[in-house]
């Protein structure tokens, strides 16, 4: 493998029902800051059905170049199609690295991507960086520069592991929603199209859809709120979130959980915030009951602030908390509740 003809951060830019995933506009983010570091350009590939029009939003938020891959069998998302496409894109185009997001089409498509194109996919990053490899110089092994660091939690989360894929390319990762940051929509910003035929051909493994149901989920999105009320196993039952609800109420905040609570059958595994669960970086995050393993931090450390009750003064998450109480919490939350009701009444009179 010619290692040197490969060149630039490209993503593979998910949309669906022609829209633009908020994943796809957070890897170009991402792309942006590497592409920096290597002084190269940042590609996106854009497959699907009359979608060209994605292409100006794509380009505002850092895409140089779109590779539009526009055919009707590419309506829907299924892997084969998709799969023949992107595969013949990275050999036409041989990006030096690729990111596609950990979504579930993300994570369906990236395994089988790396495998036609012959590389290595570090799965689930939480973040990447430009570098040297070996990460320290080993005598008698030669020290590579300017490769794709990717870093994710390994067993369980209890230790972080570093990747990289010296030896083959393009280097691909994928990275869960939440992780990384858009960058500010740059205005008037135009893209070079190029158009690709990936030359799709049918096969056994091509699947018809017959039907498509759509299912309006009666859970907030906790990754777009911007005020969580989180709780954990230290609520006790799920009878006592009606406090953090309350205070969710208040704020016009969402409510959202950890792991234990899940576990536990107290709330569903769409408001679970974590490695397993989402990733979110709101402006305020309230962690109350909950103890702080590594595993929840990792999907809410990089929130703005971090408020913590909890009754135990030695629990973890204190270590990552900007404000943090020591106290019961079904004394201390319906109180923090009474008083900014009486503050906002007060402001608003």
């Amino acid at each position: 493998m010619a290692l040197e003809e490969y060149k630039g951060v490209y993503i593979y830019a998910q949309q669906v029902d022609n829209e633009l995933s908020t994943i796809a506009l957070e890897l170009l983010g991402e792309a942006k800051k590497l592409a920096a570091d290597l002084n190269t350009e940042v590609g996106a590939f854009l497959l699907g059905s009359d979608v060209r029009k994605l292409a100006d939003t794509l380009a505002e938020y850092g895409a140089d170049k779109i590779v539009l891959i526009d055919d009707p069998e590419l309506k829907d998302y299924r892997t084969e199609p998709y799969t023949q496409a992107l595969t013949a894109a990275i050999h036409e185009f041989k990006p030096d690295i690729m990111l596609i997001g950990a979504t579930a089409i993300g994570r369906d498509l990236g395994p089988r991507l790396a495998a036609r194109v012959h590389t290595g996919l570090t799965a689930d990053c939480t973040q990447l960086d430009i570098g040297d490899f070996p990460l320290q110089a080993v005598p008698g092994q030669e020290q590579l520069h300017n490769q794709l660091l990717m870093t994710r939690p390994a067993f369980g989360g209890n230790t972080i592991a570093t990747i990289a894929c010296p030896h083959f390319r393009p280097q691909m990762a994928t990275v869960r929603p939440g992780v990384m940051q858009k960058i500010d929509p740059i205005k008037d910003a135009k893209a070079n199209i190029v158009e690709f035929d990936a030359k799709l051909e049918k096969n056994d493994c091509y699947t018809e859809i017959l039907k498509i149901v759509k299912e309006t989920s009666q859970v907030a999105d906790i990754s777009e709120a911007k005020i969580l009320v989180s709780g954990g196993r230290g609520m006790g039952g799920p009878e006592n979130f009606k406090i953090l609800e309350e205070l969710a109420e208040t704020l016009g905040a969402t409510v959202s959980c950890s792991r234990a609570v899940v576990d536990a059958g107290w709330k569903p595994k769409a408001m679970q915030v974590g490695q397993t669960g989402k990733t979110v970086r709101p402006h305020v995050y309230f962690a109350i009951g909950i103890s702080g393993a590594i595993q929840h931090v990792a999907g809410m450390e990089e929130s703005d602030i971090i408020i913590a009750i909890n009754k135990d003064e030695n629990a973890p998450i204190f270590d990552v908390a900007d404000y943090g109480v020591v106290g019961d919490l079904n004394k201390v939350v319906p109180q923090l509740t009474k008083r900014i009701k009486e503050t906002l009444a007060a402001k608003g009179a």
